[in-house]
Order: structure tokens, then C-alpha cells, then sequence
């Protein structure tokens, strides 16, 4: 059986797409074998996730299937991705809607005049309120896990914030496990370490849920991080992200708002027994 694939990344965190929306490629029940299988870095094509695009009535709707099986609510760098090989393919036009598990997210995409490709995502809705991260307690999360002051915010999936001195003196996988793990998030947390760099500049690193690992950017990631130091007032309501991959900026407005880039790496064919 052969599938075309096509590998993309948004600022570093990258994806194996399957376009399905004309057809199944990979049936549902296998779609999470499949991501474990070949995002594998050496036996397989590599990456942080796949992504299925499928047709959802008028529209697009993105899965995303990570390297544990586990499949994401929504995925900002992912959407990104998304909806540029959709706007490629000329499945959407701008703006359009992208269905995920988290709701319905909108975007406005486009080329500049470097030819790059641009995508403004309207973000899921921070949520602060304990039982909306999910999160044991009331009101906003705010607890010291294992030495650390952490906060937290769900911007389509769940997100610790923890702010620090300075980002290179931390011990990642050490530092973000035991908050990762942490009895207070029932269905687990991504865990992101923030330093404060001007008025409204952070620079961020993100320890994925799903990945279990680092990754080079985390679109919720980002946006989470800002919300947060918006909230306590450590930057003003335009936020420049910089991540290990890049640089985001989000917009914490009336909701929230992440413009970013995504690029297009490679294309193929994978060959697979039935």
C-alpha cells in the first residue's frame, strides 16, 4: 500500500501530514499506531506529530496523532501546517475555519511579499478557571510544585507556565517532569519555562505532552506563556515569543491571537504492508 506524505514544521516543530479528504488513508483505528510508528526519528520519517487533514462539510478539520499515541486537542504550529498545504491545495481560501477537538479555530493565511507563508490564527479562548484547564482547585491555578511557582491556562490544550531567571540555566526534562506528572492536571500537562526578556518580549521553552520531550516551539505553548505574563502584568497585550525555533508574536485581545510562520520541508511516498 503506498500513502503520500508530506513533511512541514512551524518555526522547528514539525509534522507528518496525510491528506485524507478525499479519502481514508489510514483507518481510525490505526491512526495512533501510525504516528507512533513514523515519527520515530530513526526508523521512521521523523517528527513530532501527524497530521490528517479531512474534509469536514464545507471545510477542513485537523487530527493530530502524537508519538505516544495520544491524540491532541489542537496544536498551534500544527494548524499552521495545516492550512498551508490546505491553502496550497486549494482546499480554503482566506480567511477560513479549521475544525479540531478543541472547536472550530480561525485563520487568515497568506504569502508576503518575501513569499513566505503567514498564517494568524484566532487561538482558543484562554481559559483560567481550574476545572476549564483541567486542574484541581478553584479560581486560577496557582501552586509550588516541586520548588517551582507555576500557573496555568488551557489555550486549546492544557499548559503550565513557570517563570525564571534565565532559560539556559534550566534542567528541562528534570525541572518539567514532576509538574508534567503532577497529581494537581488529572489528564496531564505541557509545561513551559519562561523568561522575561523586555516590556513585551519573552523567551520561552516548551516540554510537550504527547512528544514527552522538548520541542523546538509550542504554538499553545506560546500563547499560554503570554497570556500568563499579560495577566500578571509582565508584558503588555502584544507579546514577541521567542521560541528555541523561531519567534511567534500573540496578541491577547478580546481573545487570543498567534501570527507565525509555516514551511513546506519535503514530500513522499511511504511503501507499508496492509
Amino acid at each position: 500500500m503506498e500513502i503520500p506524505f508530506v513533511k512541514l514544521h512551524g518555526n522547528g516543530n514539525d509534522f507528518i501530514l496525510i491528506d485524507e479528504y478525499k479519502d481514508e488513508k489510514i483507518p481510525d483505528d490505526l491512526k495512533a499506531h501510525f504516528a507512533s510508528v513514523f515519527c520515530d526519528r530513526k526508523f521512521g520519517i521523523g517528527g513530532d506529530g501527524v497530521l490528517f487533514l479531512q474534509k469536514s462539510g464545507d471545510g477542513i478539520r485537523m487530527r493530530l496523532f502524537q508519538p505516544d499515541e495520544s491524540e491532541a486537542e489542537m496544536c498551534g504550529n500544527g494548524i499552521r501546517c495545516l492550512a498551508k498545504y490546505a491553502f496550497d491545495n486549494g482546499y480554503v481560501k482566506s480567511p477560513c475555519i479549521i475544525q479540531t477537538l478543541a472547536g472550530p479555530v480561525n485563520l487568515k493565511v497568506e504569502y508576503d511579499e518575501d513569499g513566505d507563508f503567514i498564517a494568524e490564527v484566532e487561538m482558543t479562548e484562554p481559559v483560567y478557571d481550574c476545572p476549564g484547564i483541567p486542574a484541581k482547585g478553584k479560581g486560577d491555578f496557582h501552586e509550588i510544585i516541586n520548588g517551582y511557582e507555576v500557573f496555568a491556562v488551557n489555550t486549546g490544550v492544557p499548559h503550565a507556565v513557570v517563570f525564571v531567571r534565565d532559560l539556559e540555566m534550566v534542567d528541562m526534562v528534570k525541572a518539567a517532569l514532576p509538574i508534567r506528572h503532577s497529581q494537581f492536571f488529572p489528564s496531564g500537562v505541557n509545561v513551559n519555562f519562561v523568561e522575561v526578556t523586555g516590556e513585551d518580549s519573552i523567551k520561552i521553552r516548551t516540554f510537550e505532552r504527547g512528544v514527552e520531550g522538548e520541542t523546538l516551539s509550542c504554538g499553545t505553548g506560546a500563547t499560554a506563556s503570554a497570556a500568563i505574563a499579560h495577566r500578571l502584568a509582565k508584558t503588555g497585550p502584544v507579546v514577541e515569543v521567542e521560541t528555541i525555533g523561531g519567534p511567534l508574536t500573540i496578541t491577547i485581545n478580546n481573545g487570543a491571537f498567534m501570527n507565525g510562520p509555516a514551511d513546506t520541508v519535503f514530500s513522499g511516498i511511504l511503501s507499508i504492508e496492509e
